[in-house]
C-alpha cells in the first residue's frame, strides 16, 4: 500500500495468493501474499522517499563506497554486513556518511583501529573519530612469542622465591617442603 494512504479507510481482498486494496472502490494496489507470517512482500515505490533512499544505498553501494574510502573501511563494511544484512545496513551506511563530516584519510584510520581492536562497529568508528583516537599513534608490541622464545622468564629465580635444598640444591615448594 502506498504510504500516501497510511490512516486513511481502505478495502482489502485476499485471497491465497494475492492481497488487494481499494479505497473508494478503486483499486491502489496489488501484491502477491506471504506465506509464513513473519515474512514481508514491500513494493519499494509505496515507500516514502526516505525509505527509499535507505534502500537504494543497498549492500553493493556501501561496498562501492568502502572500496573509494580504503582496504580497512572495506573490511570493516563487510564485516558489518557479514550477516543480518537489513539490521546492520543502516550502521554501514552511517560509518560511511562519517566520511562526509571526518574526511576519507581520518575514516580509513578509524575503522583500521576498530578492526585492530576487534569491533567492527558504527560505534565504534563514531567513538574514535569523535574523541581523535584516529590522529594518535598506536603503540607497539612486542610480540609474545620472540619473549619467550627461549624459556619463560620472571622477575626473580625459583630458587630466591622458595629458596634451595642445601644437600642436593634443588628447589623446594614452601607449600609442600618438596
Amino acid at each position: 500500500m502506498p504510504f500516501s494512504l497510511v490512516g486513511q479507510r481502505l478495502w482489502l481482498r485476499a485471497t491465497d495468493t494475492t492481497v488487494t486494496i481499494f479505497k473508494d472502490h478503486h483499486l491502489v494496489a496489488t501484491h502477491l501474499r506471504a506465506r509464513n507470517a513473519a515474512t514481508r512482500r514491500t513494493v519499494r515505490e509505496h515507500l516514502p522517499p526516505q525509505a527509499q533512499l535507505f534502500f537504494a544505498h543497498d549492500r553493493a553501494w556501501c561496498a562501492e563506497q568502502a572500496v573509494r574510502i580504503g582496504p580497512a573501511c572495506t573490511r570493516l563494511i563487510e564485516q558489518l554486513l557479514g550477516d543480518r544484512i537489513l539490521e546492520r545496513l543502516r550502521a554501514a551506511q552511517d560509518v560511511l556518511r562519517l566520511a562526509s563530516r571526518y574526511g576519507h584519510v581520518r575514516l580509513e584510520a578509524a575503522c583500521a583501529r576498530a578492526l585492530a581492536h576487534d569491533s567492527p562497529h558504527y560505534r565504534t568508528v563514531r567513538t574514535i573519530l569523535v574523541g581523535g583516537h584516529d590522529l594518535r599513534i598506536e603503540p607497539t608490541y612486542a610480540d609474545p612469542a620472540a619473549i619467550y622464545l627461549h624459556g619463560a622468564r620472571f622477575a626473580r629465580a625459583a630458587h630466591e622465591l622458595f629458596g634451595t635444598d642445601e644437600l642436593t640444591g634443588d628447589v623446594v615448594s614452601p607449600a609442600t617442603g618438596n
